[in-house]
Order: structure tokens, then C-alpha cells, then sequence
């Protein structure tokens, strides 16, 4: 019997191509895995494809539900946002998918793992870290490394598989490098390749418009949360993904979350592309709404810092970690009370707050307001300052002293 091969399959033009090559390098029996992290119509016609270029059988598994419930909402929960600006969106869909891929090179017998992810970017990384973590003694194909992948660009990629009969949906020149699940779409190549050019956003979008064209009246929209995980939109209960779900379709139709980014990857190069997260950037906001009612000063300050390093692993593909580990649960020890209601609007790009609400809230009105209330005696922040301030005051005080006795 052949040795059975893994291979991590889109139905792009890379993994269509991984079928045959595989299988003449290497002469190994190629199951196909998919990993169905919400990415909608691209799973149409793959089992025909995968069958039709060779491999002997595909699994498309759904993980949209624990994508959402264990990858996505600590990183919400950690407001976890990789260089200000990225939210993570393939970042956290890979150590689920490579989860999946392990999984089922067990139950297959399976002795390697392929990917298509190219020498160049972060997903090789990731990808192979789940790997090594949750499976140290199977075998990686990394095809973009390997001395036998001879194919060099798209174009010649195409010519490959058409030389193998497949007939592929899509041209070298007509699309942009797209990777797509629930949470977002990212963007790159052609015009993108070059910082100085504009996106042509007309061509490029895919869930929803800019805000120029997004309508010309707000929308407002209220959520509830529970312990930190969303569990309603306009009053309508709802499980996490079909939140994210509405959330994708209100942002989308008011222009929100698409961030044009040109970030450091793990490898050492800056690249350029071009986002899409309209829902996870309203519910990333509307999460921080209400956190900021509810946690206090020092918890928030350190949250912040972890937040930042969570980013980090999750980026860098450490997800498989006792690091990741320790700070997540210190992160759902901050969640307890992360319970309330967020209104707010959208508008042409922009979440407007428009009120937060909760049990736990910390917010005094009787302290915050300018009326003198029973907690608050103005009087008692003379000492305070005195005090908060007095190393400032000693340090002048020596300095003047020296400059007094030149």
C-alpha cells in the first residue's frame, strides 16, 4: 500500500496543483483536507476538483463553530490587534485548520502533511508550528521549500494543471491572492503590490462597499454580551457565528473595517494588503465599550499589555503554547463581569456609541458628576496630590538647590 499524504486543500490554484505533483514526486496517496472556517461559496465544486486532479478522497469538515467559540472570541475577549490595525483573521483560522489536519492524518493512517503556503509568508509558519506541537512525528511538505517544486509563478503553475487535465476557474491575471473564513477577507497582489497605488476598491471588495457609497443615514444597532461573549443582536439571541454573521452584513453595508496595511511579517519583510472585517471590527469595538464600564484602572492597563502580546503568538502562529495558554486564561479571569447592553451607530465607516449598560458597571454617577456627592469630598485630593506628587516635588527642590549653590 502507498503511504498516505495530508494535504491542507483551498481548491486554489497552489493545493489543485499539490495533487499531481505529489503524487508523481513522491508517489504517495493524496487525501485532501478542507477546512470550512465560513468561507461561504469557495467551498462549491471543490470534491469534484480535488477527485478530478487526483487526490483519492476529500474531507471538507465544518469548523466555523469552534473557529468562532475558541479562536475567535479570545482574541476578542484579549483585544488582540496585531500592529494596531490587523484583526487577526487568518492568523487565528490556522491552528483550528491545522488542528483538523492532525486529527485526520490519525485516523488515516496518514505519515506526512502538505501545505501550499509559500516560503514567503506567515503560514508556513503557523501551519507548521500546530503541526509540530500536536503531532511532532509526522512528516511536513512544505512544496514552496521543497527542491522538487520547479513551478515559479501562477502562470506556470496554470500551464502544470492544465498539462495534468484540470481545468481550473479562475486566470493568472484576474484576481487578486485572497484568503477568506467567517471573520474577514484579506487582499493582495496587483495593484497592491505597490504601496504608492491607491486600492482600486471597486475591484477588490467582496463584503461590502466603502464609505463613500455606504448609505447616507446611520443605523443604529444594539448588542448584548455575557461574560465577555456575545449573545444577541436587536434583541435577537443568537450563538457566535451567526453574530458575526449579521455583524458582517450591517458593517458591510455601511463601509466598516476595511484597513489598507503594510505589516511586518513574522519573516522579516513588510508586506501590503488590503482587509476586510467589517463584523469582527464592530464586535472588537463593542466589546471595548463595554469593558471600559466595567473593568478597573489597573486590570485594564495590564490587559492592554497582554492584549498586545497575545497578538503577537496568535500572528506568529504560537497558538499550541503554554504562553498563549497562561495569558488567555488570564484574560477570561477579566471576563466574569463583562456583562451588558452596547448601542451604537453606524455611519459611512464610523461605530458612533450611543450608550452602554451594565449590572457590574463601575461608572458612579454620584462620584463622576460635577454635583459634590456623599463619596467624593473635593478636599481630599489636596493630600492625594501631595503625596502622588512629592518625588517630583523633592527632585525640583535638589535641583534648585544645586543651580542655588553654583
Amino acid at each position: 500500500m502507498k503511504e498516505k499524504v495530508i494535504l491542507a486543500y483551498s481548491g486554489g490554484l497552489d493545493t489543485s496543483a499539490l495533487i499531481p505533483w505529489l503524487k508523481e514526486n513522491f508517489d504517495y496517496e493524496v487525501i485532501c483536507v478542507c477546512g470550512n472556517c465560513g468561507q461561504a461559496e469557495e467551498l462549491e465544486g471543490l470534491e469534484e476538483r480535488a477527485l478530478s486532479s487526483g487526490a483519492s478522497k476529500l474531507y471538507i469538515e465544518d469548523l466555523t463553530d469552534e473557529f468562532c467559540n475558541d479562536f475567535i472570541i479570545p482574541c476578542v475577549q484579549a483585544h488582540a490587534v496585531y500592529e494596531n490595525k490587523y484583526l487577526l483573521g487568518t492568523s487565528m483560522a490556522r491552528p483550528v485548520i491545522a488542528k483538523k489536519l492532525v486529527e485526520i492524518a490519525r485516523k488515516e493512517g496518514a505519515t506526512a502533511i502538505c501545505h501550499g503556503a509559500t516560503g514567503k509568508g506567515n503560514d508556513q509558519i503557523r501551519f507548521e508550528l500546530g503541526i509540530k506541537a500536536l503531532a511532532p512525528d509526522l512528516k511536513i511538505i512544505a512544496a514552496w521549500r521543497n527542491d522538487k517544486w520547479t513551478l515559479k509563478s501562477r502562470e506556470e503553475e496554470i500551464e502544470y494543471c492544465r498539462a495534468h487535465g484540470i481545468n481550473l476557474p479562475f486566470s493568472a491575471d484576474s484576481s487578486y491572492s485572497r484568503d477568506r473564513n467567517l471573520w474577514h477577507i484579506s487582499h493582495e497582489g496587483l495593484e497592491l503590490e505597490d504601496p504608492a497605488n491607491e486600492p482600486d476598491y471597486d475591484h477588490l471588495l467582496v463584503l461590502g462597499t466603502t464609505p463613500e457609497k455606504a448609505p447616507d443615514e446611520p443605523e443604529y444597532v444594539t448588542m448584548t454580551f455575557e461574560a465577555g461573549v456575545p449573545t444577541s443582536v436587536n434583541g435577537k439571541k443568537m450563538k457566535v457565528s451567526e453574530v458575526i454573521t449579521e455583524l458582517n452584513r450591517l458593517g458591510g453595508k455601511h463601509g466598516i473595517g476595511i484597513i489598507d496595511i503594510v505589516e511586518n511579517r513574522v519573516v522579516g519583510m513588510k508586506s501590503r494588503g488590503v482587509y476586510e472585517t467589517p463584523g469582527g471590527t464592530i464586535l472588537y469595538e463593542a466589546h471595548q465599550q463595554l469593558e471600559e464600564l466595567i473593568l478597573d484602572r489597573d486590570t485594564y492597563a495590564l490587559k492592554a499589555d497582554l492584549g498586545n502580546k497575545f497578538a503577537q503568538i496568535v500572528y506568529e502562529g504560537k497558538w499550541f503554547t503554554p504562553l498563549r495558554e497562561s495569558i488567555q486564561a488570564f484574560i477570561q479571569s477579566t471576563q466574569k463581569y463583562v456583562t451588558g447592553e452596547v448601542k451604537f451607530k453606524l455611519y459611512k465607516g464610523n461605530i458612533i456609541k450611543a450608550g452602554t449598560t451594565s449590572p457590574y458597571s463601575l461608572y458612579n454617577e454620584s462620584i463622576a458628576s460635577f454635583t459634590t456627592g456623599d463619596l467624593y469630598d473635593h478636599h481630599d485630593a489636596e493630600g492625594f496630590i501631595n503625596l502622588f506628587g512629592l518625588s517630583c516635588k523633592v527632585r525640583a527642590m535638589k535641583l534648585q538647590e544645586v543651580e542655588n549653590n553654583k
